[in-house]
């Protein structure tokens, strides 16, 4: 027996599918695994079989065509075709996140492509499918043709393509917002986006900052508050979570947080720094790169509300050298530090703090 892999579109009607399995069976066809992409044509079946060693590609395009398919064609498979193609699509992602660079390859293994040839392409020019060609967007700048004689392409195989090309673009756009901070003592802080599997190290550091070092939002609150608040910072659908990580540990150990909370024209930052690494340039560096991502967002001003006391948070702010208004409120102050060089309405209204 020997492992085939088999395409033929077939009307999109009931009982058509029977008939051409049926056709297959009778020259002792075993079906393995059975694809169907919907197309305007029809029902494109791509089929991996287990055919007898005499059977030929004509035997097999003729067992087709006298089950009502069409278009057939019929090539050998290796046994990694056994794979199904959801199992194969997210090894191949579970490849990107570790490389997004090796998009190229993972698009030539995913669609069995003759070429994939990267091309200085604008935007215009991307995205686009034949029947033999798919042009796709390079994260990094200009695009891939990947080119396929046969079978042709089907839009669910354009659609995986993409979908794996906004993977490497999402994994590129996560790590171009990773810094290395290096602190005047040596010590080094990975900067970056915090994800969901941070939640319990984000409650760890929190536990071990003192109340004074807290931000008003989590001050006094019980511990279960706390986990809820954390778990809405990190899944907001605006704004960043920025942490401090102290790579240098048994575990990474994330020593700072910066919040961006976006709404309308304004961001509401919050900073938060455990006891053992404030006043050595971490808040000051997180602050920076929350104004960064804001600008870059349209907001046209920071907010931060902050105790009257917290001299070391007001220092901080001092750093962006931006002066803007500040409210007072008995023991709390709402400091407004402009983006831009027009007059900022202040009067706009900010969300609740939450860190």
């Amino acid at each position: 027996m020997a492992l085939w892999r088999i395409r033929a579109t077939v009307d999109d009607r009931p009982g058509y599918l029977a008939v051409l399995t049926a056709s297959l069976a009778l020259r002792a066809v075993n079906i393995l695994a059975v694809q169907v992409h919907t197309t305007e044509a029809g029902a494109v079946d791509d089929f991996l079989v287990d055919a007898p060693d005499a059977m030929t590609e004509k035997d097999l395009v003729a067992a087709v065509e006298r089950g009502r398919g069409r278009d057939a064609w019929a090539a050998r498979a290796e046994a990694r075709g056994l794979a199904d193609q959801p199992t194969r699509a997210l090894a191949l992602a579970n490849r990107l996140v570790r490389d997004p660079e090796a998009l190229g390859d993972v698009l030539r293994t995913l669609l069995g492509a003759g070429s994939v040839t990267w091309r200085p392409a604008p935007a215009s020019q991307v995205a686009a499918r034949s029947t033999d060609t798919m042009r796709l967007p390079d994260p990094a700048g200009g695009c891939y043709d990947v080119v396929r004689r046969e079978p042709s392409f089907t839009p669910a195989e354009f659609a995986r393509a993409q979908a794996l090309v906004e993977l490497a673009a999402a994994v590129n756009r996560r790590t171009g917002d990773q810094v290395t901070l290096m602190m005047p003592d040596g010590a080094e802080l990975l900067l970056r986006p915090a994800v969901s599997d941070d939640l319990n190290a984000l409650h760890a550091m929190v536990d071990r900052c003192s109340p004074e070092s807290r931000t008003p939002g989590l001050l006094g609150r019980p511990p279960e508050v706390v986990a809820a608040r954390l778990r809405r910072m990190l899944e907001q659908p605006r704004g960043v979570l920025l942490v401090a990580v102290d790579s240098s540990a048994a575990a990474d150990r994330i020593v700072g947080a910066g919040q961006l909370i976006v709404e309308g024209a304004l961001g509401e930052v919050g900073l938060l720094v455990e006891d053992g690494w404030r006043r050595r340039g971490v808040g000051t560096a997180l602050l920076r790169r929350l104004a960064g991502h804001a600008g870059r967002t349209g907001q046209a001003a920071l907010v931060a509300h902050v105790a009257a006391n917290d001299l070391g948070m007001l220092r901080t702010l001092a750093r962006l050298h931006r002066p803007g208004p500040v409210e007072r409120d008995g023991e709390m102050m709402s400091v407004t530090v402009p983006l831009v060089d027009r007059p900022v309405d202040i009067s706009a209204p900010t969300p609740a703090t939450t860190t």
